[in-house]
């Protein structure tokens, strides 16, 4: 029998070997569409660790370079620390399984994804959410939810199925959705400015072409009749929660209610001590369940709160946003500042404007690119009140970075418009629910701060959901305990026009598009509410930029003279820039970029670079200096560097005898561009046509005392523009 499974998408063909290789594995899958492909294989162990009472999960994805036949670059020529673009991925996979797994399994998993095969046009991520489904789902595992997971874009005007790179750099929306049978799990999205409408079409026709994908999976195991180890969950001694209930049940309901994080914290944190402290040390085992019953009241409480009281713990309505504050130039000597607070999570967002030389490099599989625009997330342990090292970024704040980078993308200037690099640090200083979101606003603030042209103002929300047997609830702004015990995280960032960007998360199986349509429209009211407050800080982006930040000038030259500006073995560049101080990058064609904090010193190297590659203009006047003087004429640099012959026939409008009766070396002329030769660009000047009456026949009109006229030979030697050739 066939373990292999084959459908078409977008005229393609996705292809899933179930078992075929990785065989020690629980299970194992390889995908291929196009001509990417993947292994993805899960593991659990059988035994469980004591102690634990949560799911360690563990998702890794690599990116092999050999995949597009590369070898790494750098000094080890192999593949080191995950980069971000493998940890963004490796979030993907781990968001839309981690809830399906059976309540109360608490078994050590791994999810290990690795590309064997990259056609650079075919994304890998898709194929890694439905690989570690159909990894689970083929294993004995307990997982039995199998998912779908496609891309959609919106090219030429038309929704497209998983479209190809090319064809996402022309689309407005770049949208990841993953579903199974019930509904949608989990979405990522980038987008341009894009109302919520199409997004939703978008979404509908992803999670139709979802249930392909599920259904051919649920084939394939009705056929191979597969069955899933034993697993029975640890229930909660249903006598000691009711006991619990009815003993601490209302301190611990006025205890929940208690407004400010801390305050609320401390008072749940004494309602659970004190009932500890009735149990003895050594009675570890009741303490223990002690401990698991409050943990489940203290979620019974919180969504009977929700559901059947209508209230919300701190409070407010379900529709309403905590209060929010903003400043902006707090600090002197960056570029940009702003302190966006939001209820009790704050973030201090800072922007830095940088030349061509800090753009990030990327080596990526395909072809090396820069990136101009960064947004890099911290999230220090003090904001949540609590002690640990300080180290590099984590999962979480690389992923909250991207998702905040990506809300912002949309609305950076372009290079020809603001030809800068721009670094974004967001440091929270306090968090109380959806710190992404308010890195998101601070950020834009920052921006505004920094005198950057920005396209559009972009702020962002977090919504909640809390849902049981069809009824449920829609929290705008959510806070920790409602992110806490609540059963989904959708955060939507967004203009007053339109989206640019989606994420969402669940804690149950799905959502559905009605749900979703209604989530969309509270989170753009609350959105548009945010941006007014945003703009009673600043209205628009500053006139102009800090005095701190360095200045580009942008010239544009004949890309045939870029060699006269680099020269040979780069010594002509290297010298402008070891006497201006100014940093200067020049491309192909023609562009050239000139920085400096210096405003003078980058005035200096532009007119430098201008002198160097001056074109002389066909009919315009100009003063220059006699250089050198032959039988046939002068030959006279208008410009640094630019020199045009004025033939002996165009120095008056008589007949000269000799070139040395009226010119002499160092002599100041004023001289008019009469001819380019566009073959060699020489140059023909004439001062006679600078003289009133200029440009007569010089035979017609001769001096009566002027002695016989001397012809000049035809062909002289070259007098071509450019630095000095004649």
């Amino acid at each position: 029998m066939s373990n292999t499974i084959s459908l078409e998408i977008n005229k393609r063909t996705l292809s899933i070997d179930i078992g075929k290789i990785a065989k020690q594995a629980d299970g194992s899958a390889l995908l291929r569409y196009g001509d990417t492909m993947m292994l993805v294989t899960a593991t659990s162990r059988k035994e469980l660790k004591e102690g634990k009472d949560f799911l360690p999960l563990i998702v890794d994805y690599r990116e092999n370079t050999y995949a597009a036949g590369k070898i790494p670059g750098g000094f080890f020529k192999r593949e080191g620390r995950p980069s971000e673009r493998e940890i963004l991925i490796a979030r993907l996979i781990d968001r839309p399984i981690r809830p399906l797994f059976p309540e109360g399994y608490f078994f050590d998993t791994q999810i290990v994804g690795l590309l064997l095969s990259a056609d650079l046009e075919n994304e890998p991520d898709t194929l890694g959410v439905i690989g570690a489904s159909a990894a689970l789902y083929f294993s004995d595992i307990p997982y039995t939810t199998p998912l779908g997971a496609v891309k959609v874009g919106l090219v030429d005007g038309q929704y497209v199925v998983n479209p190809t790179d090319g064809e996402l750099d022309r689309s407005p929306i770049n949208m990841t959705v993953v579903s199974n049978e019930s509904g949608i799990i989990m979405i990522e999205a980038g987008a341009q400015e894009v109302e919520e409408d199409k997004l939703l079409e978008a979404l509908a026709l992803a999670h139709e072409t979802n249930q392909q994908i599920i259904k051919a999976q649920k084939d394939l195991f009705a056929k191979l009749g597969l069955k899933k180890r034993e697993f029975t969950p640890k229930a909660v001694d249903a006598a000691k929660l009711a006991q619990v209930e009815r003993e601490h049940g209302p301190a611990l309901l006025e205890a929940m209610q208690v407004r400010g994080k801390k305050a609320n914290e401390a008072a749940l944190k004494a309602v659970r001590e004190s009932a500890l402290a009735r149990i003895p040390e050594e009675n570890l085992e009741d303490r223990l369940q002690t401990k698991e019953c409050f943990t489940k009241l203290e979620e019974k409480l919180f969504r009977e709160l929700i559901l059947k009281k209508k209230l919300r713990t701190d409070g407010r309505g379900f529709d309403d946003i905590r209060p929010i504050t903003s400043e902006v130039g707090l600090l002197t000597r960056t570029h940009g500042s702003a302190l966006f607070t939001r209820g009790e999570t704050q973030a201090l967002a800072t922007v830095t404007l940088g030349t061509f030389e800090d753009a990030q490099r990327l080596d990526s599989l395909g072809e090396e690119s820069k990136k101009r625009f960064m947004l890099h997330y911290n999230f220090p342990p003090f904001s949540v009140g609590e002690v640990g090292f300080l180290r590099g970024p984590g999962r979480r704040e690389i992923g909250h970075g991207a998702l905040a980078e990506k809300s912002i993308l949309p609305a950076i200037p372009d290079m020809d418009t603001f030809p800068y690099t721009i670094r974004i640090v967001s440091d929270i200083l306090e968090s109380n629910g959806s710190s992404s979101q308010a890195t998101v606003c601070g950020g834009i603030l920052a921006l505004m701060d920094a005198g950057v042209p920005l396209k559009m103002v972009v702020a962002g929300i977090a919504m909640g959901l809390v849902s049981d047997c069809g009824d449920y609830a829609i929290l705008t702004d959510i806070a920790g305990l409602e992110d806490h015990f609540g059963d989904m995280d959708f955060k939507m960032a967004g203009t007053e026009k339109g989206v640019t960007a989606i994420q969402l998360d669940l804690k149950i199986p799905c959502v559905t598009l009605p749900m979703l349509r209604e989530i969309m429209a509270k989170s753009k009211a609350a959105r548009l509410k945010i941006l007014a407050k945003m703009k009673e800080t600043i209205a628009e982006p500053r006139k102009d930029i800090s005095a701190y930040a360095p200045r580009i000038i942008i010239l544009n030259i004949n890309p045939e003279k870029v060699g006269e500006v680099i020269g040979p073995a780069g010594k002509i560049i290297k010298k402008i820039i070891s006497q201006t101080g100014a940093k200067i990058d020049i491309e192909e064609d023609g562009r050239i970029l000139i920085a400096s904090t210096d405003m003078s010193a980058a005035e200096a190297a532009k007119q430098m670079i201008l002198d160097l590659t001056a074109e002389a203009e066909l009919g315009k006047v100009y003063t220059g200096k006699v250089v050198r003087l032959e039988e046939y004429g002068a030959f006279v640099e208008i410009m640094p560097n630019l020199v045009g012959l004025l033939h002996i026939s165009e120095v008056a409008p008589y007949r000269i005898a000799s070139i040395h009766d009226v010119l002499h070396l160092g002599d100041t002329v004023t001289v008019k561009v009469v001819n380019i030769d566009p073959a060699d660009n020489k140059i023909r000047l004439s001062k006679k046509a600078c003289e009133e009456g200029g440009g007569e026949n010089p035979e017609s009109t001769p001096r009566p005392d002027a002695p016989p006229r001397r012809y000049p030979r035809e062909h002289g030697p070259d007098h071509r523009g450019g630095r000095g050739r004649f």
